[in-house]
């Protein structure tokens, strides 16, 4: 095994050792532009709307931004550890321990949001997520997610572990959203405000 598919296939497992000290930096450490594009996020969502919140972590910052939007809340990650600290601080929002790749709720939501969650999964894992996006939300609703700016696969570090983190090219994320029945597409590249990332908003066509 390589060592990206090794990184690769040791996320979950690193999320889940070091829980409390991700818990930690994640919640004293955010970028100053994150609260306005959430905010952005909550404004196109129904008031009182259910959102998707995939790759959840521990809940903080983002999940409770949504909360605080009025919005009702599904978490889904595949770190217990981390579920565990979302049921402690939102026990009246649904939280699931599930690995987004299989995820078959047999329901649609109002909005989906895949915040520094989806650039954990190889390039042809990432590609296989949107049919799962689709057959989970609702017509018109919206779908945000991060990525990094150009097909690439990254190792970097998380307290002295390897970090796994890839991206599909723009054109491939822009032809994944179009063929999977999504619209009114905006992405913006390296937004140094959020850390760099690129953030990508669409809306499930009606």
């Amino acid at each position: 095994m390589g060592d990206a598919s090794k990184a690769a296939r040791s996320v979950i497992g690193l999320y889940e050792r070091h829980a409390p000290g991700w818990d930690q930096d994640r919640r004293h450490a955010r970028p100053p532009g994150e609260a306005g594009w959430i905010a952005r996020f909550v404004s196109a969502v129904r008031p009182g709307g259910e959102v998707l919140d995939l790759g959840c972590g521990s809940g903080e910052p983002v999940a409770r931004d949504l909360v605080a939007g009025g919005l009702r809340v599904t978490g889904v990650d595949a770190s217990a550890a981390l579920i565990a600290l979302c049921i402690e601080r939102f026990a009246d929002h649904e939280w699931i321990v599930a690995d987004m790749r299989q995820l078959a709720l047999g329901r649609r939501f109002d909005a989906i949001l895949a915040w520094h969650s989806l650039f954990h999964l190889p390039p042809d894992e990432q590609a296989a997520m949107f049919p799962v996006f689709a057959r989970h939300l609702a017509p018109g609703a919206p779908l945000m997610f991060t990525s990094g700016s150009a097909r690439d696969v990254s190792i970097g570090e998380w307290r002295g572990e390897p970090l796994y983190h890839a991206s599909l090219a723009p054109e491939e994320y822009q032809d994944l959203l179009e063929s999977n029945g999504f619209a009114g597409i905006e992405c913006v590249a390296n937004d140094q405000s959020c850390g760099g990332a690129t953030i990508w908003f669409a809306a499930k066509a009606d």
